[in-house]
């Protein structure tokens, strides 16, 4: 399993994209100690379609630390202008609010370093390696069912495993929402749309064409994280060369990929299975789920809430740690992007 983790390390760390120098001078400006992981996504790293000038954009880091009250202790030190005023509550206070509200991360954003404009989260290596493993909040862990560029590359092994398995679950997740046959591109759309869908900003706040927007310019970047995926999933057939791919639900096959979701999807099926007078036993429900041709609507129900409780949890959080002014300003920056979309549109 970490062989094939590593491989997976190694395709990220293949999407290589313009600003490297930039992308050094950052990451190596913070505190290092204990940082496991570190990786830049979004439009300021990946090229989205209706983009003239990606130059332009603010970048979007993530830092995964293997002690938040520590990384923050420093990082205050060195930087204390790119918290808001929590700061005067301690990084103590700064760690707890990190990993108990929202979505375990803790973004200062709309932040002047370097030269370049930036965001930055931070979250803890546990929390993080749990969200991979069970989509409790589906925030991080859906950031990396796409394409990033790794900066900083872990060495910790239930990491590796966990960021494997967490594309292994996307991949189980959207074969089940996918019909017989399908693109390359439809398979990738749908599993880029999983951490979306539910997110209230979907529906004021971001570009519609969000996702495809995603997607579209970046299909080699996907083949390349999903590759091995593909080719080890023996219930999908794969014309490469014609990037095309069929599958045929049976009982077995639709069980097969049930049984292996995370963990909080199985949890919100269970709740949506008691709604409707089903049997509560979650062996039981993924059994009979596997014979009944809308499983797919349980499936998409389940993850959307996780994704509604996550976003809004984390919207509400945003507006402490980046303060007023600053939520202000980045949400009409989200909202005159989205403008901008419908427009094209």
């Amino acid at each position: 399993m970490i062989r094939l983790n590593f491989h997976t390390i190694v395709r990220w760390t293949s999407t290589l994209v313009k600003r490297e120098d930039v992308h050094q001078r950052i990451i190596g400006s913070f505190p290092n100690d204990g940082m496991q992981m570190a990786f830049a996504y979004g439009s300021g790293v990946f090229k989205q379609t209706g983009q003239a000038d990606m130059s332009k954009n603010m970048l979007d880091y993530i830092f995964v630390v293997d002690d938040a009250h520590k990384w923050h202790h420093q990082n205050i030190k060195m930087y204390p202008k790119h918290y808001s005023f929590l700061r005067f509550f301690g990084a103590k206070r700064i760690a707890k609010i990190q990993d108990n509200y929202g979505a375990g991360i803790y973004f200062n954003t709309l932040v002047q370093h370097e030269g370049t404009l930036i965001k930055y989260g931070v979250i803890s290596t546990d929390r993080l390696v749990t969200d991979l493993l069970d989509w409790d909040t589906l925030y991080v862990s859906g950031r990396l069912h796409k394409p990033v560029k790794l900066l900083v590359i872990p060495t910790n092994k239930h990491l590796l495993s966990a960021m494997h398995i967490n594309l292994q679950s996307a991949m189980h997740a959207a074969l089940l929402l996918l019909p017989e046959s399908f693109t390359e591109e439809e398979l990738y759309t749908k599993i880029t749309s999983l951490s979306y869908s539910g997110d209230f900003r979907m529906q004021f706040g971001e570009d519609k064409n969000k996702v495809s927007n995603i997607v579209k310019p970046n299909l080699p970047y996907f083949r390349q994280l999903y590759e091995k995926i593909i080719e080890g999933e023996k219930h999908v057939i794969w014309h490469k060369d014609e990037s095309r791919l069929e599958q045929y639900p049976t009982h077995v096959s639709q069980f097969h990929h049930l049984n292996l979701l995370p963990k909080s999807v199985h949890v919100n099926m269970v709740v949506l299975r008691k709604r409707s007078g089903g049997l509560p036993d979650m062996e039981e429900i993924i059994r009979n789920l596997a014979h009944e041709s809308h499983c797919d609507d349980y499936v998409t129900r389940s993850i959307q809430q996780i994704v509604t409780n996550s976003s809004w949890g984390q919207s509400i959080k945003t507006i402490l740690t980046a303060g007023i002014v600053k939520s202000v300003r980045y949400s009409l920056k989200k909202v005159k992007k989205m403008l901008k979309g419908n427009k094209k549109k």
